[in-house]
């Protein structure tokens, strides 16, 4: 199974972070191979929240749809998502946040199995990048929404 791991600290307060990962009808716009998410379901309860959503990621000729299971636990600064149903054998991604000041590191560690076993040894050897690609994506983003609240 593919496994990776990145770290960052990313210039911007913890909660503006994890909103933006929360945002998930919002990925198309600029995760790269995102084409298209949609939300089934957004349950804010008192210590958690709870999303059902489907991506869909591709390039070219070549797209496929999974839908996973969102879950923020606000005491831990943790998100967890794990596969419901989809190409995906097995998903599991964990996102923590630790604030420093004014910036928040970040690190999110993907552990998944594709159900296709050829697709699962191409995509072990380009993970790591594909995961750091996502990674700048979400900084990139988060630096725009930051510069558009100081203007």
């Amino acid at each position: 199974m593919p496994k990776a791991s990145v770290k960052r600290t990313i210039n911007c307060k913890k909660k503006e972070l994890i909103e933006l990962v929360l945002d998930i009808e919002q990925y198309p716009k600029f995760i790269p191979y995102c084409i298209d998410s949609k939300v089934y379901q957004r349950d804010n309860k008192e210590n958690e929240i709870l999303i059902v959503a489907d991506l869909t990621i591709g390039k070219g000729p070549f797209k496929d749809t999974y839908k996973s299971d969102v879950k923020f636990y606000k005491d831990k600064d943790l998100i967890y998502v794990t596969n419901i149903d989809g190409p995906l054998k097995h998903l599991e991604n964990k996102w923590n946040f630790k604030e420093l000041g004014n910036q928040t590191e970040v690190s999110f560690d993907v552990d998944f199995e594709l159900k296709n076993r050829f697709l699962n040894i191409v995509m072990t050897k380009s993970f790591q990048y594909g995961l750091n690609k996502i990674a700048d994506a979400f900084e990139e983003q988060a630096n725009k929404n930051l510069n558009n609240i100081k203007n």
